[in-house]
Protein backbone atom coordinates (compact mmCIF):
# COMPACT_ATOMS: atom_id res chain seq x y z
CA UNK A 1 0.00 0.00 0.00
CA UNK A 2 2.47 2.50 1.13
CA UNK A 3 4.63 1.58 -1.93
CA UNK A 4 1.49 2.65 -4.57
CA UNK A 5 1.39 5.85 -2.73
CA UNK A 6 4.78 6.56 -3.20
CA UNK A 7 4.71 5.64 -6.80
CA UNK A 8 1.83 8.02 -7.37
CA UNK A 9 3.42 10.74 -5.58
CA UNK A 10 6.61 10.00 -7.89
CA UNK A 11 4.13 10.11 -10.81
CA UNK A 12 2.45 13.40 -9.90
CA UNK A 13 6.03 15.21 -9.38
CA UNK A 14 7.52 13.81 -12.61
CA UNK A 15 4.54 15.81 -14.18
CA UNK A 16 5.86 18.98 -14.27
CA UNK A 17 9.40 17.56 -15.18
CA UNK A 18 8.74 14.74 -17.67
CA UNK A 19 6.13 14.69 -20.62
CA UNK A 20 6.20 12.10 -23.08
CA UNK A 21 3.38 11.36 -25.98
CA UNK A 22 2.60 7.60 -26.69
CA UNK A 23 3.38 7.10 -30.79
CA UNK A 24 1.14 4.31 -31.65
CA UNK A 25 2.53 2.69 -34.98
CA UNK A 26 1.39 -0.52 -37.18
CA UNK A 27 -0.92 -2.03 -33.53
CA UNK A 28 -3.73 0.00 -35.20
CA UNK A 29 -7.22 -1.61 -35.22
CA UNK A 30 -7.41 -0.74 -38.68
CA UNK A 31 -4.41 -2.79 -39.62
CA UNK A 32 -5.44 -5.86 -37.75
CA UNK A 33 -8.15 -5.46 -40.22
CA UNK A 34 -6.85 -5.29 -43.12
CA UNK A 35 -4.12 -7.89 -42.62
CA UNK A 36 -7.21 -10.78 -41.50
CA UNK A 37 -9.07 -9.31 -44.84
CA UNK A 38 -5.53 -10.08 -47.08
CA UNK A 39 -5.12 -13.28 -45.32
CA UNK A 40 -8.64 -14.69 -45.49
CA UNK A 41 -9.04 -13.40 -49.13
CA UNK A 42 -5.47 -14.84 -50.29
CA UNK A 43 -5.28 -18.20 -48.87
CA UNK A 44 -8.71 -18.25 -50.50
CA UNK A 45 -7.87 -17.52 -54.00
CA UNK A 46 -4.59 -20.04 -53.20
CA UNK A 47 -7.00 -23.07 -52.27
CA UNK A 48 -9.44 -22.04 -54.97
CA UNK A 49 -6.14 -22.40 -57.15
CA UNK A 50 -5.00 -25.56 -55.89
CA UNK A 51 -8.41 -27.06 -56.12
CA UNK A 52 -8.91 -26.79 -59.97
CA UNK A 53 -4.59 -28.17 -60.16
CA UNK A 54 -5.81 -31.43 -57.82
CA UNK A 55 -9.41 -31.73 -58.91
CA UNK A 56 -9.45 -31.86 -55.08
CA UNK A 57 -11.88 -29.88 -53.70
CA UNK A 58 -10.34 -27.61 -50.89
CA UNK A 59 -13.01 -24.89 -50.11
CA UNK A 60 -15.70 -27.55 -49.28
CA UNK A 61 -17.64 -25.89 -47.11
CA UNK A 62 -17.69 -22.77 -48.89
CA UNK A 63 -17.49 -23.55 -52.72
CA UNK A 64 -16.17 -25.78 -54.86
CA UNK A 65 -12.96 -25.10 -56.57
CA UNK A 66 -13.17 -28.45 -58.76
CA UNK A 67 -15.32 -26.57 -61.44
CA UNK A 68 -12.66 -24.36 -61.85
CA UNK A 69 -10.50 -24.89 -65.62
CA UNK A 70 -7.01 -24.36 -64.39
CA UNK A 71 -5.48 -23.06 -67.79
CA UNK A 72 -6.28 -19.76 -67.50
CA UNK A 73 -8.61 -19.00 -64.42
CA UNK A 74 -6.88 -21.33 -61.59
CA UNK A 75 -3.72 -19.86 -62.81
CA UNK A 76 -4.07 -16.54 -62.19
CA UNK A 77 -6.13 -17.17 -59.03
CA UNK A 78 -2.77 -19.31 -57.61
CA UNK A 79 -0.92 -15.79 -58.82
CA UNK A 80 -3.05 -13.57 -57.29
CA UNK A 81 -3.09 -16.30 -54.07
CA UNK A 82 0.85 -15.68 -53.99
CA UNK A 83 0.87 -12.33 -54.47
CA UNK A 84 -1.78 -11.89 -51.56
CA UNK A 85 -0.31 -14.21 -49.41
CA UNK A 86 3.00 -12.02 -48.98
CA UNK A 87 1.17 -8.77 -48.91
CA UNK A 88 -0.55 -10.56 -45.80
CA UNK A 89 2.85 -11.67 -44.14
CA UNK A 90 3.93 -8.24 -44.63
CA UNK A 91 0.97 -6.33 -42.67
CA UNK A 92 1.27 -9.48 -40.09
CA UNK A 93 5.28 -8.46 -39.31
CA UNK A 94 4.22 -4.54 -39.41
CA UNK A 95 1.82 -5.26 -36.46
CA UNK A 96 4.50 -7.54 -35.01
CA UNK A 97 7.24 -5.36 -35.49
CA UNK A 98 5.17 -2.25 -34.63
CA UNK A 99 6.68 -0.11 -36.95
CA UNK A 100 6.62 3.61 -36.04
CA UNK A 101 5.60 2.92 -32.95
CA UNK A 102 7.43 4.40 -30.18
CA UNK A 103 7.24 7.96 -27.97
CA UNK A 104 8.34 12.12 -27.85
CA UNK A 105 9.92 13.07 -24.55
CA UNK A 106 10.38 15.79 -22.98
CA UNK A 107 12.52 15.51 -19.85
CA UNK A 108 13.32 19.03 -17.50
CA UNK A 109 15.70 17.22 -15.47
CA UNK A 110 18.34 15.74 -18.05
CA UNK A 111 16.71 18.80 -20.37
CA UNK A 112 16.30 16.71 -23.11
CA UNK A 113 14.09 15.75 -25.77
CA UNK A 114 14.18 12.32 -27.02
CA UNK A 115 11.71 10.92 -30.36
CA UNK A 116 11.61 6.95 -30.18
CA UNK A 117 9.95 4.95 -32.83
CA UNK A 118 10.64 1.24 -33.93
CA UNK A 119 11.85 0.63 -37.44
CA UNK A 120 12.27 -2.43 -39.42
CA UNK A 121 14.51 -5.30 -37.78
CA UNK A 122 18.50 -5.03 -38.20
CA UNK A 123 20.71 -2.56 -37.60
CA UNK A 124 18.84 -0.01 -37.34
CA UNK A 125 15.67 -1.09 -35.31
CA UNK A 126 15.39 2.02 -33.28
CA UNK A 127 15.65 4.89 -34.26
CA UNK A 128 15.95 7.82 -31.76
CA UNK A 129 16.52 11.55 -32.28
CA UNK A 130 17.91 13.39 -29.22
CA UNK A 131 17.62 17.86 -28.55
CA UNK A 132 18.29 19.72 -26.12
CA UNK A 133 15.11 21.52 -24.46
CA UNK A 134 16.90 24.86 -24.66
CA UNK A 135 17.00 24.54 -28.70
CA UNK A 136 13.25 24.02 -29.38
CA UNK A 137 11.71 27.58 -30.27
CA UNK A 138 8.19 26.57 -30.49
CA UNK A 139 5.67 24.34 -31.55
CA UNK A 140 4.17 24.59 -35.01
CA UNK A 141 0.77 23.47 -36.07
CA UNK A 142 0.39 22.35 -39.95
CA UNK A 143 -3.45 21.75 -41.25
CA UNK A 144 -4.33 21.26 -44.56
CA UNK A 145 -8.00 20.34 -45.72
CA UNK A 146 -9.35 19.09 -49.10
CA UNK A 147 -8.47 15.36 -50.66
CA UNK A 148 -5.29 14.71 -48.64
CA UNK A 149 -6.19 16.58 -45.56
CA UNK A 150 -2.76 16.79 -43.23
CA UNK A 151 -3.08 17.52 -39.34
CA UNK A 152 0.33 17.96 -37.64
CA UNK A 153 2.52 18.58 -34.69
CA UNK A 154 5.98 19.86 -35.39
CA UNK A 155 8.55 20.90 -33.17
CA UNK A 156 10.95 23.63 -34.65
CA UNK A 157 14.19 22.79 -33.41
CA UNK A 158 17.13 25.58 -33.72
CA UNK A 159 19.83 24.38 -36.01
CA UNK A 160 17.04 21.74 -37.28
CA UNK A 161 14.28 21.04 -39.89
CA UNK A 162 10.89 20.93 -38.12
CA UNK A 163 10.55 17.57 -36.40
CA UNK A 164 7.21 15.61 -36.64
CA UNK A 165 5.54 14.27 -33.71
CA UNK A 166 2.30 12.58 -34.97
CA UNK A 167 2.12 9.35 -36.30
CA UNK A 168 1.80 8.97 -40.24
CA UNK A 169 -1.41 7.71 -41.89
CA UNK A 170 -4.78 9.01 -40.64
CA UNK A 171 -4.72 12.42 -39.67
CA UNK A 172 -5.91 12.88 -35.96
CA UNK A 173 -9.03 15.07 -34.59
CA UNK A 174 -8.86 18.78 -34.88
CA UNK A 175 -9.27 18.45 -31.11
CA UNK A 176 -6.64 15.82 -30.19
CA UNK A 177 -4.14 17.86 -32.13
CA UNK A 178 -5.52 20.88 -30.25
CA UNK A 179 -5.45 19.26 -26.93
CA UNK A 180 -1.71 17.88 -27.48
CA UNK A 181 0.08 21.35 -29.12
CA UNK A 182 -1.48 23.30 -26.03
CA UNK A 183 -0.13 20.92 -23.49
CA UNK A 184 3.32 20.89 -24.87
CA UNK A 185 3.22 24.48 -24.99
CA UNK A 186 2.41 24.75 -21.18
CA UNK A 187 5.31 22.40 -20.51
CA UNK A 188 7.75 23.96 -22.68
CA UNK A 189 6.88 28.11 -22.12
CA UNK A 190 7.25 28.13 -25.83
CA UNK A 191 4.81 29.98 -28.42
CA UNK A 192 2.55 28.27 -30.88
CA UNK A 193 2.69 28.77 -34.35
CA UNK A 194 0.33 27.51 -37.45
CA UNK A 195 -2.99 28.11 -35.71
Amino acid sequence: MTAQVQAKGKAAENDDQLYRQPIVGARRASNYLWASVVTIGAVGFFLASLSSYTQTNFLAPFSDGTKILFQPNGLVMGLYGSVGILLAIYLWLSVLWNLGGGYNEFNKKTSKLTIFRWGYPGKNRQVSLEAELNDIQAVKVVLQEGINPKRSLYVRVKGMRDIPLTRVGQPISLAQLENQAAALVRFLGVPLEGL
